[in-house]
């Protein structure tokens, strides 16, 4: 056990960082930023391990009140079709929508078609986990920095489908490897702010989303930088983790099927209208490997769960990324495992820092006195690259340790899936 809650922080790396130019010309290094942006981590010493601070989650605390407005997107992929919902977040008001989650109002037509700016406001693009939404206390710990007392950083949440109270309005659910709707998300808001540098985080599955995200994009990416929070990065191996003990199957995997559940629940009537979903068998659902048996290689086509996991997993993705990029894991996390976390590809790619805490748990990180630790090394992050560093002079060409010439003629494509989604 650490010594009363004092967490071991640990640096995963290329041997030559990512090289950074601040605004004042002096030179400096992604790792150099990261290490300067993590604090100590000073865990409450009650909560010892990773299953206490995880468990701790379920006491209900009110967290900092973030006011939205919501959006609904028409998705423009032909496919992946149907509509998506992106909350974002405003000044403290009173029209609350009852059907919405708390503090939450839908914007007005006439709100909406005045939202463009032409101002440098940085912008923070965030995902959450799963089944969750804009209103996760983790998350609202997250941002609270960046919006509340003077703080002044744009931010919005892309809500999964069918998640914080969104209508689906086809047969999809949410889906791991699903990147199509941020990816519209920040194209639209590239286009209506065109001066605001734009920036990434996501939590657990939404972490495991954005890091598919930001790998599929490469050096085109429209965000500037990029943060994963408690990534599981291989589903696999981590669903595995999940089921290799008690409380790893009867608690998380249990808690986290049941509330696929009523998830589906809640859409059942759009879901078994468009797709073959056989309803009974989702009723018999106990864990959540067992909902994606159900559901996800069903909507579809994957043969199986586990190969729906490995074509989703992100652990490659942290190869094509070509932005500054921060993940931020526990090595106590009862569900994104510590075996699921890719050093190897973190220590090849320049562009990359994995920061590990021997403590945490799950989205936790829970300090004396009911505060969370993540905030910090994630605000400090992105106010200095938003800040102090010159985003325009980030190199986007620079090789990977191992580029080169090899035996044979081959191509390794890190972000290569194996189900073919056509548009």
């Amino acid at each position: 056990m650490d010594w009363f809650g004092r967490a071991k922080i640990d640096f995963a790396h290329a041997a030559t960082p990512l090289l950074l130019t601040r605004k004042d010309g002096s030179q400096t290094d992604l790792l150099k930023v990261v290490e300067a942006a993590v604090p100590k981590c000073q865990m409450n010493p009650l909560l010892f391990n990773g299953h206490l601070q995880t468990m701790y989650t379920a006491v209900k605390e009110h967290g900092p009140q973030i006011y939205y407005k919501r959006k609904i997107f028409d998705a423009d992929h032909k496919t992946y079709a149907g509509t998506f919902a992106v909350d974002f977040v405003v000044p403290q008001h009173k029209d609350f929508d009852e059907e919405l989650p708390p503090r939450t109002a839908f914007y007005s037509e006439e709100e909406f078609a005045g939202i463009g700016s032409d101002d440098s406001k940085p912008m923070l693009i965030a995902l959450h986990g799963l089944s969750g939404g804009s209103h996760e206390i983790y998350l609202r710990h997250a941002i609270a920095p960046l919006v509340m007392d003077g703080g002044e950083w744009e931010v919005c949440v892309v809500n999964a489908r069918g998640c914080a109270n969104s209508k689906v309005t086809t047969g999809v659910l949410f889906n791991a490897r699903a990147t199509w709707d941020v990816r519209q998300f920040v194209k639209w808001a590239r286009k209506m702010f065109p001066n605001r540098p734009l920036f990434g985080v996501g939590f657990s599955l939404g972490a495991n989303i954005m890091t598919n995200y930001v790998g599929e994009e490469g050096a085109n990416c429209p965000l500037k930088a990029a943060i994963a929070v408690s990534n599981p990065f291989d589903l696999e191996v981590s669903n595995k983790g999940l089921q290799r003990t008690w409380l790893g199957k009867e608690v998380y995997s249990k808690i986290m099927g049941n509330n696929l559940k009523k998830l589906f629940e809640q859409h059942k009537e759009q879901i078994l209208k468009y797709t073959n979903v056989d309803y009974d068998r989702v009723q018999n659902v106990t864990y959540l490997h067992e909902f994606d048996r159900a559901v996800q290689t069903v909507t579809w086509g994957y043969p199986t769960e586990n190969a729906y996991y490995r074509d989703a997993s992100s652990c490659d993705a942290i190869l094509a990324i070509r932005i500054p990029f921060l993940a931020i894991s526990a090595l106590d996390d009862p569900i994104a495992v510590k075996e699921a976390i890719p050093y190897q590809e973190f220590a090849v790619n320049p562009y990359t820092v994995l920061c590990t805490t021997s403590l945490g748990g799950h989205l936790s990180w829970f300090e004396i006195g009911g505060g969370r630790w993540h905030p910090k090394p994630i605000c400090n992050f992105l106010n200095a690259m938003a800040t102090d560093i010159n985003l325009e002079a980030v190199s986007r060409e620079e090789k990977m340790v191992g580029d080169g010439k090899y035996q044979f003629n081959t191509d390794f494509n890190p972000v290569r899936r194996k189900l073919n989604v056509l548009e």
